[in-house]
């Protein structure tokens, strides 16, 4: 366990003086924006590389340039009520709209800062083990949840 499967391909990425070692499904980009098309949704970067998921990530995943949530410059740790420093940024970029967010690192604190102290309702948080990556389940429950909330299109 911990090693990812065949689907995935290994990449260096240097950002400035980092260099990250990543596992990308060359598969989820299509399957991102499958996802975006079936349901009427926008795919936008929740990530601290910022728009750098643009430059390497985007084309090894097979995902045009998309819009990127601005993180700050300083890179704060969770607040006193636990939630990740990216919380508050998503929650500015959504504002009252409708959101699934994939994301290895969110948890229950997430969740109830969105909610008591955003105020925001309509959310899915679907908590991505980095371990596997992204799943057909993970992107069935957001299929699922977005068709159900009335997001889709289609209703």
């Amino acid at each position: 366990m911990g090693r990812p499967t065949s689907d995935f391909r290994r990449y260096r990425c240097t950002i400035g003086t980092d260099v990250y070692t990543v596992h990308l499904n060359p598969r989820h980009g299509r399957r991102l924006i499958e996802l975006a098309l079936a349901t009427g949704s926008e795919l936008v970067w929740a990530t601290t590389w910022e728009h750098h998921a643009n430059e390497w990530i985007a084309p090894r995943i097979g995902l045009p340039s998309l819009p990127v949530i601005p993180m700050g410059s300083v890179r704060a740790p969770a607040s006193e009520y636990g939630e990740m420093f990216k919380t508050p940024h998503v929650a500015a970029y959504v504002g009252q709209r409708p959101f699934v967010w994939f994301d290895d690192q969110v948890w229950a604190e997430d969740e109830e800062y969105l909610r008591v102290r955003q105020g925001l309702a309509d959310f899915l948080l679907v908590h991505v083990d980095p371990r596997q990556g992204l799943t057909s389940r993970h992107l069935g429950m957001a299929h699922e949840w977005l068709t159900l909330t009335g997001f889709s299109q289609g209703s």
